[in-house]
């Protein structure tokens, strides 16, 4: 049985950058993936993902958030690839809802550039949009959305060009921490063992880790793309296009938020939106990967309270998995019973943005022990996950 520095667990978003920083550091890395490089069976895919600084989720994630951004343009030097777009950002709330108090408290506390908008300012700054007469918005500049699979591509090319050995299409059935240190990992093909282990496994936590610290559960996300009415007299394509129209977060008089993006260049072409944080709890082996038509009815009433024209017809939908902790935050540290285990898992539907850092954060705590990036929000062992 040959040996490793490091095993990683799941080549995904995390797993991927934790592999890639690993390999950059000198350790010989081997990945293990169930699945295909930058593979739909989880939840990096759909085309854009969402990155923005004035955090909604709490502004102990800001200092993490501006790392990440210089990572993700070391990642576009080293891969050759555009993978960070910054259109902008809009977060439309209530006066008093989280969705723009909590964007607004990240960016005064942080001194992050912004704008307060209302609901009148909103419409003449992005004409698409038709925000309720009393709520607010805060738009940032620095924000846009990054390309998940290309994300997942270039670690898995940059891990690769620095040594890594990476098998795809290969199930982990188990793994152990061997007695006087070290892990010994089974797969579908073979046996494995390393002197330390990462474990990333995104929906697929509660099989390959229980519930270390708390349960992980996988929940089920719809994504959808709808095209807008252009006849004449309403809104044009254009406005509904980058350049026009920021990435968005709405949620005002208690309806469901959503979330959403311009016009982009992709396979379907329109405009992409989703319910945030609203998720069915599911099998990630069993999982209903058909979107039915009244989960579309319930999307597109729900968009046209914000964008009245976008009336036009289903141009695609998508079904990903979210491996969401109990009080939805990250959940990254060394496993409780075995120091030579890292664990990075839990990141529900706003982790990737944070990629770039993660892979940092998790390369550290696996070689030495500690990082020196603010991580105790994710602590495996926080009296949130204890309730």
């Amino acid at each position: 049985m040959n040996k490793v520095d490091v095993i990683v667990i799941g080549l995904g978003s995390m797993g991927g950058a934790a592999a890639s920083a690993l390999a950059q550091r000198g350790h010989s890395v081997l990945g293990i993936e169930r699945f295909w490089p930058a593979h739909d069976g989880g939840c990096a895919h759909g085309g854009t993902r969402i990155i923005r600084q004035s955090y909604i989720e709490g502004i102990e994630y800001v200092p993490l958030l501006r790392r990440a951004y210089a990572g993700w343009r070391e990642l576009e030097e080293q891969s050759g690839r555009s993978l960070m777009t910054l259109s902008g950002g809009i977060y439309i709330g209530d006066p008093e809802e989280q969705t723009f108090t909590g964007a607004l408290a990240a960016a005064r506390h942080w001194d992050l550039p912004h704008e307060v908008l209302t609901s009148d300012e909103i419409t003449d700054r992005f004409p698409a949009m038709r925000p309720a007469p009393h709520a607010m918005g805060l738009f940032e500049q620095n924000a846009g959305f990054v390309d998940p699979e290309g994300t997942t591509a270039a670690n898995i090319q940059v891990a690769t060009m620095h040594g890594a050995e990476l098998h795809f299409g290969e199930t982990v059935l188990s793994w152990t921490a061997t007695p006087g240190g070290g892990v010994e990992v089974v797969t579908t093909r073979a046996r494995y063992g390393a002197d330390r282990l990462v474990v990333a496994p995104g929906a697929w936590s509660q099989q390959l880790l229980g519930e270390v610290g708390a349960p992980v559960t996988a929940e089920r996300q719809v994504v959808y793309w709808f095209t807008p009415d252009v006849s004449p007299g309403n809104p044009g394509h254009s406005d509904y296009a980058v350049g026009t129209q920021p990435v968005f977060i709405e949620r005002t008089d208690g309806n469901r938020q959503v979330y959403g993006f311009p016009i982009v260049d992709g396979p379907a072409g329109g405009i992409k939106i989703g319910f945030f944080q609203d998720l069915t709890p599911t099998d990630p082996d069993a999982v209903n990967r058909e979107v039915l038509p009244f989960e579309v009815a319930e999307m597109q009433a729900r968009a046209l309270e914000l964008f009245p024209h976008l009336t036009g017809r289903l141009l695609a939908s998508s079904t990903c998995l979210y491996p969401s902790s109990p009080d939805d935050h990250f959940m990254i540290g060394l496993h409780p019973e075995h120091s030579q285990v890292t664990v990075a898992t839990g990141f529900g539907g706003h982790g990737f943005k944070f990629v770039p850092v993660v892979g940092d954060i998790v390369a550290d705590l696996s070689t030495r022990g500690r990082t020196d990036l603010p991580i105790d929000l994710f602590s495996l062992e926080r009296e949130a996950l204890r309730r």
